[in-house]
């Protein structure tokens, strides 16, 4: 750092940290998902990057689509994209929950192995119906541009929409889990299973409702994904780890800490990679969770228990 200023350091790391506004959503957005499959359903989901991939393979699919066939919709295609990547995503879970997941409650390690197994089928499957190369959204004029907020320093307007979006879907999963019907009896079927089942409610429905939820949730985030990098069948695996990460560091069963944790560590891996290589950047940022870990051992914001 001895050829920058200060004034350069300064607007180095606000740079950095707004150009990783956009992994923050991601990271958010697939902590989201494993906070309520396995914060609160106790399902460790190992293809849950694969329904990532998914949503961003819906948004480049739609993005051609809407190109060779609807152009006039160019400029907003993108509103219906993310609606299209929830409603895929959704699906696709429903289903997995209904034909796998549900034989496997209780069973930890079951889980592990068969959704691990899931995500090298999806991964094949895009290979096989969707090709192997990469692939991208043509995104509208109006994400690509940047608000200079000083002659040094510029926000990147595509990381501001997705970081509104972000809180809005936050400030939405929480009224539905608080407020709604169906949140309520996901609460309450996580908490016991046994008595919830016996006040009549059906527990096989919201299972599925749920875990199709927080897929939707991933599928929105590959569709976010689009906007900072390509998409390929393994696109996720790069993710999947970093996620488990921002939910564990955050501390489990904690909104606040979920977003903070992945603040933190977007913000980190953004400035990191900008002074060193991708793999040394990891390794440091590795190195600083396992610190954190070390201090807060039930994550930063972990819910007070008596031992």
């Amino acid at each position: 750092m001895g050829d920058y200023t200060a004034a350069e350091i300064y607007a180095i790391v606000a740079m950095q940290g707004f150009s990783g506004v956009s992994l923050l959503c991601i990271y958010v957005l697939m902590g989201l998902g494993l906070y309520i499959i396995f914060g609160q359903m106790g399902v460790i989901n190992m293809a849950h990057a694969e329904f990532l991939v998914l949503g961003s393979y819906t948004m480049c699919l739609f993005s051609e689509f809407v190109t060779k066939n609807v152009p006039f919709l160019t400029t907003y295609y993108v509103i219906l994209a993310i609606p299209l990547s929830f409603i895929i995503a959704f699906g696709v879970g429903y289903l997995v929950e209904w034909v796998l997941i549900s034989r496997l409650y209780q069973r930890p390690l079951d889980t592990l192995l068969a959704t691990w197994g899931l995500s090298l089928i999806m991964q094949q499957s895009f290979r096989t119906f969707i090709g192997a190369r990469e692939r991208s959204a043509d995104l509208p004029e109006w994400l690509l541009g940047s608000w200079a907020v000083t002659d040094m320093i510029e926000i990147p307007i595509s990381g501001l929409v997705l970081l509104f979006l972000t809180v809005l879907l936050t400030v939405g999963l929480i009224a539905y889990t608080q407020r709604s019907r169906m949140g309520l009896r996901m609460r309450a079927t996580t908490q016991n299973r046994q008595m919830t089942s016996a006040l009549g409610i059906n527990t096989k429905m919201t299972d599925r409702v749920t875990f199709g939820i927080a897929c939707g949730i991933s599928g929105i985030a590959g569709a976010f994904f689009t906007t900072i990098a390509s998409t390929s069948p393994s696109a996720g695996t790069n993710y999947i780890v970093d996620s488990f990460l921002v939910l564990v560091v955050g501390g489990l069963g904690s909104l606040l800490g979920l977003f903070i944790s992945g603040g933190f560590l977007a913000l980190l891996s953004s400035i990191l990679e900008f002074f060193m290589t991708g793999s040394i950047a990891k390794v440091w940022l590795y190195i600083i969770i396992f610190a954190v870990l070390m201090k807060f051992t039930r994550g930063l914001f972990s819910e007070r228990i008596r031992s």
